[in-house]
């Protein structure tokens, strides 16, 4: 019978990951029809299919991590592990994109390996999730990707230059120098992308932009990758304007995350509108990552799920804390 052993981390995870009264180790026999014992320092996984074993094992790995990042694991968090085992193969299966010299980027999660997919197939992409998940940095990719094989003539990438309680007009500088704060995080993934000689000379020949969202008002693109990043800050007329930019042979992807608006509270979000227009449109595919597809350090991982747990405190000038409040402009009912 197939046999495999992976390292206990310590006994408090692993407590942890086999759930009170060993019900979440129970979930993963019945799912995956293999046996478990805890040969301290060991867990031996044994199973008549060896694939199984090897997945399990995986599995195991997987959540000691978890519970080591977050503290915590549930139910939901194990099932869906069990769940993302009959596609973590299909990970690495997804083409990796190709970008300048021998770089490729390749996705690390399930839902990153959807994104990607969906990026090659879909002329219109809106993919929301929170911080870390790599939204923008996969549509830059996949945008250089075109750049560099098929034929496209240029990226256009911009950022609606919002005031996140902050005012412009107190920032030192000209307009550039203003702006150039927002626009940052764009460059970044970019210069990971390609030589920055490269990039000097693509951005010097206008194959590539980088521009606030004001500067598209009246253009159209043909040819092109349009990239929208902070999209939640954009106005539902700011997001048409954009979405209407689009040519002949262009394509579109639109990144954001739902509980950061930064809008006044009286103006709706176009990225939360879009979702709801747009969806049964063929050609536009909606996706939205979770903190499940975090790739960056671990502790942002806990400390997005500690916002989305504990919600959002309302602060009084009135009084020390009016009451506990959760984040309630819709992203809760965004599609999954």
């Amino acid at each position: 019978m197939p046999e495999t052993t992976i390292s206990v981390v310590n006994p408090q995870v692993l407590q942890k990951v086999f759930g009170s009264s060993d019900e979440h180790l129970r979930t993963i026999r019945r799912a995956l029809g293999i046996q478990v014992r805890v040969d301290d320092p060991l867990i031996c996984i044994q199973g008549e299919d060896g694939e199984m074993v090897r997945k399990a094992a995986l599995l195991l790995e997987q959540l000691q991590q978890y519970v080591l990042r977050t503290g915590e694991i549930t139910s939901d968090d194990v099932q869906r592990g069990v769940s993302e085992l009959s596609i973590s193969d299909h990970i690495t299966n997804v083409r990796p994109l190709e970008v300048y010299g021998a770089r490729r980027v390749r996705p690390k999660t399930a839902g990153q390996a959807r994104y990607v997919e969906m990026l090659r197939n879909k002329e219109i992409v809106i993919c929301t999730g929170p911080a870390g998940t790599g939204k923008t940095y996969l549509a830059v990719a996949r945008a250089v990707e075109a750049l560099k094989s098929e034929g496209i003539k240029k990226i256009v990438l911009v950022r609606p230059a919002v005031e996140a309680g902050e005012s412009l007009g107190f920032l030192p500088g000209d307009l550039n120098a203003k702006i150039n704060p927002y626009l940052r995080p764009l460059f970044d993934s970019l210069t990971d992308m390609m030589e920055r000689d490269m990039l000097r000379r693509n951005m010097e020949e206008e194959r590539v932009e980088v521009v606030p969202l004001a500067y598209m008002r009246g253009r159209t693109l043909n040819n092109a990758y349009m990239i929208l990043d902070e999209a939640q800050n954009t106005t539902v007329a700011q997001m048409k304007m954009f979405l209407t930019r689009m040519g002949a042979g262009s394509r579109i992807i639109v990144c954001g995350d739902a509980t950061q608006i930064d809008l006044p509270s009286h103006k709706k979000s176009g990225l939360v509108d879009a979702l709801f227009r747009l969806k049964m449109i063929d050609g536009i595919g909606t996706i939205r990552l979770t903190t499940h597809d975090i790739v960056r350090h671990n502790l942002v991982q806990q400390i997005v799920n500690a916002y989305e747990q504990a919600g959002r405190v309302v602060y009084d000038p009135h009084q020390n804390i009016r009451e506990e409040e959760h984040y309630t402009r819709e992203e809760e009912h965004l599609p999954e």
